[in-house]
């Protein structure tokens, strides 16, 4: 299905839980989130149900994600039912790794394509820091476990934070010489918890061709990071830029609350409830949520913030 500015929507994401084993500090209070009763959130035959719906109406990729989609007990069973869509091209998963060592081979046995892993610092007291709780050898097991299972093409989200991990860009960078990885940089974005961070800390992603020069320009995907690749390297280097360089136009996703409200957009207000719905009813609500898509979020800077009134651990990175 198309919305109403010819932008073909065939990707949804689900976020399982706004739970996390992490407390990542752009993401989530120090405090964590209070755990909401069960039966706030979808249910794994609510979450099918909608999935099928969407794929009726074009939808052809789902990423699950959270908070952290793996504490969500019984998500191998999920994954097996939303496998289970004839439509379904790819089912993939976005995760900080840690609780992948016990999870890959079983996701993978259950139709899991690929996962995302979230590698902001290969600094043991840095990584400690930023996610205030975690340890990185454990997000470096999560890895080598993803790649065991042959959960790929497998990507690292580096979310670039100036003062913080800038430093590091050339030796994130390194870990695709050898291994067939695409490292991503993320803008920081003004959402959420973010408040407190100084305006120095809203780096540009030029900061990496300005530190790695000798990085190769390569052909556009489809996707929204731009990529490249250092001379003789296995694997890849991406930019996501929300901040200094809007992708909204080729934009082909909307988002499922782990509370049921779908989101056209990332950085707005609007959020559209589908739980309880069902048939043509919800069919029409995912139509109109697509429909409702913008045609680019407003402007995001160090001083203007996204006009999302949740964290991203409640909307599903």
């Amino acid at each position: 299905m198309r919305d109403t500015f010819e932008r073909e929507i065939t990707y949804l994401r689900i976020s399982l839980t706004d739970l996390c084993n992490l407390r990542c500090t752009y993401c989530m209070p120090p405090e964590g989130v209070q755990k909401r009763e069960h039966g706030q959130i979808l249910s794994f035959e609510e979450i099918e149900e909608i999935a099928r719906a969407a794929a009726e109406l074009g939808i052809r990729k789902i990423r699950l994600t959270g908070g952290e989609p793996l504490v969500r007990r019984g998500i191998v069973t999920l994954c097996r039912k939303l496998r289970g869509i004839p439509a379904l091209e790819e089912l993939a998963l976005t995760t900080n790794g840690v609780l992948l060592p016990d999870l890959a081979p079983e996701l993978k046995a259950a139709g899991v394509d690929r996962v995302n892993i979230s590698l902001d610092t290969l600094d043991p007291e840095k990584y400690q820091r930023i996610t205030r709780v975690g340890r990185l050898e454990d997000a470096l097991a999560g890895i080598q476990a993803a790649r065991a299972a042959g959960l790929t093409p497998l990507k690292l989200n580096c979310v670039l934070i100036g003062g913080f991990n800038n430093d590091e860009i050339p030796a994130l960078a390194s870990l695709t010489e050898r291994e067939p990885v695409e490292v991503r940089f993320i803008e920081l974005m003004p959402i959420g918890d973010t408040a407190s961070f100084p305006p120095t800390a809203y780096l540009p992603c030029e900061a990496v061709l300005e530190r790695l020069p000798q990085l190769e320009r390569l052909p556009e995907d489809g996707g929204v990071a731009q990529r490249y690749r250092l001379p003789g390297a296995a694997g890849t280097v991406g930019l996501i830029r929300p901040l200094s360089r809007c992708f909204c136009d080729q934009c082909n996703r909307i988002r499922l609350t782990a509370d049921g409200r779908v989101k056209p957009c990332l950085h707005s207000r609007e959020e559209i409830p589908v739980r309880g719905l069902h048939g043509e009813a919800l069919r029409r609500q995912l139509e109109r949520a697509i429909l409702h898509k913008p045609e680019q979020h407003g402007v995001l800077s160090a001083q203007v913030r996204s006009e999302a009134h949740r964290n991203m651990n409640q909307i599903g990175g």
